[in-house]
């Protein structure tokens, strides 16, 4: 297969869990122990702001693509599901560029 971006579009779930891998490693905490904290916020998983925009750049360049900071992408910011969502999306924009 060599260095090919992958065609199959990570799930919603698959996205959550690789930002919560690096929200664990920016609060230096286990990743369960972040996720049971979120969960305790609600479905969406809310989350402060600034932290997924640190995660941000680390989410581009994982998935090779790039969330456009616009007011849709600020309400995304809100919750880890949001994110993994406005993620998504632009993970299937680019595929189908």
């Amino acid at each position: 297969m060599g260095g090919t971006l992958s065609t199959v579009t990570p799930s919603i779930d698959d996205i959550v869990s690789v930002v919560i891998e690096f929200l664990a490693e920016l609060q230096e905490k286990p990743a369960p122990e972040v996720r049971a904290e979120l969960e305790d916020g609600g479905a969406e998983l809310p989350v402060d702001s600034l932290l997924i925009v640190e995660i941000l750049t680390r989410i581009e360049e994982r998935y090779s693509i790039a969330i456009p900071a616009d007011r849709q992408s600020a309400e995304a910011t809100r919750s880890v599901q949001a994110f993994a969502r406005a993620v998504r999306e632009a993970i299937i924009e680019r595929q189908q560029s």
